[in-house]
């Protein structure tokens, strides 16, 4: 990306789309208690056609304000660094979470729930930081799994069923998502994309 002649690093473009991002989700929260809360109809209804939707709507949908504040740091953080350290794999690798999250809940989860919420993202997100190294076998890809892991590693404890109203299936979903990502979205994949014509930065 280019302002006015000037290349913009992609740290910068990262945290820009992050922080975008963040502010979308607090907007669409504003709307939907101004409705009562009719939008959170739109998430992701297990085997009903509506709710096929609600694998492209659900992540930006939330239940009231704890339950979007309590994802905000976590995207802005997890998010940042999933772009930062290569912003094209980045954005990959969230679309990846995003798509395959969704369907799996839709596929797997309890008939007459719905679930909304961009924690699928954010376990999508820390399993990702978390093993991408390992993969690549790059050496401060995995202290950035480590540090991740340390801050955000007790969350994965999330992914467990028992905590009444919380979508476990979400954070289970999309922690394999994130695996999913890291193992497909590998350095020498990209390399041989690169080495074929594609246009896809590292």
């Amino acid at each position: 990306m280019e302002i006015r002649g000037r290349e913009v690093p992609a740290w910068q473009q990262a945290a820009l789309g992050v922080v975008a991002f963040t502010a979308l989700l607090w907007l669409i929260e504003v709307v939907d208690v101004a409705m009562s809360h009719r939008l959170d109809r739109y998430g992701v209804q297990p085997r009903s056609d509506e709710g096929l939707l609600g694998i492209v709507l659900a992540p930006f949908l939330h239940g009231g304000w704890d339950h979007v504040s309590a994802n905000t740091g976590p995207v802005l953080v997890l998010g940042f660094l999933t772009l930062a350290t290569g912003l094209l794999r980045g954005l990959a690798a969230t679309a990846v979470v995003w798509t395959v999250g969704g369907v799996g809940v839709w596929l797997v989860a309890g008939s007459n729930t719905n679930h909304i919420g961009a924690s699928g993202l954010i376990f999508g997100w820390i399993v990702y930081l978390a093993i991408r190294g390992v993969v690549n076998r790059k050496l401060w890809e995995i202290v950035l799994g480590v540090v991740v892991l340390f801050l955000y590693g007790g969350a994965l404890w999330g992914v467990l069923p028992g905590q009444p109203g919380v979508s476990w299936e979400g954070h289970l979903f999309g922690a394999i998502a994130g695996g999913l990502a890291a193992l497909l979205l590998t350095n020498d994949r990209l390399a041989g994309m690169s080495g074929a014509g594609a246009r896809f930065r590292r």
